[in-house]
């Protein structure tokens, strides 16, 4: 399993801990440090959706301008993620090529079986 996101991200941090805590192993990759190419977010975006992967909810999507926000589109949203990969939605999981996004400790409760 590996688990992408940013080292200093309160969510990643708990996700870390929580996959530790639980004994289920995995290698963490720092998407901020180590790069992000295109044809892994390409990959993600078939996988779950460029809207899931795209945060609106943090710093990074409010500083966008007006313009760039109320015109996003799937080619856009690409372009925006790797050149800002703190605007994706963390973290973003691949177990085996099944691609998850966020944290949510009920759910990989399931991982462990």
């Amino acid at each position: 399993m590996k688990l992408y996101g940013i080292k200093n991200c309160d969510t990643v941090k708990k996700a870390r801990k929580w996959l530790d805590e639980n004994g289920i192993g995995h290698e963490f990759h720092d998407f901020k440090k180590d790069g992000l190419d295109s044809d892994r977010l390409s990959q993600w975006e078939q996988a779950v959706g460029w809207e899931t992967l795209l945060n609106r909810r943090g710093t990074t999507w409010r500083k966008l301008p007006d313009e760039v926000r109320d015109t996003i589109s799937a080619q856009s949203a690409h372009d925006i993620m790797l050149e800002n990969p703190s605007i994706i939605k963390r973290p973003v999981v691949d177990r085996d090529g099944e691609i998850s996004v966020g944290f949510n400790a009920d759910e990989w409760a399931n991982w462990r079986n």
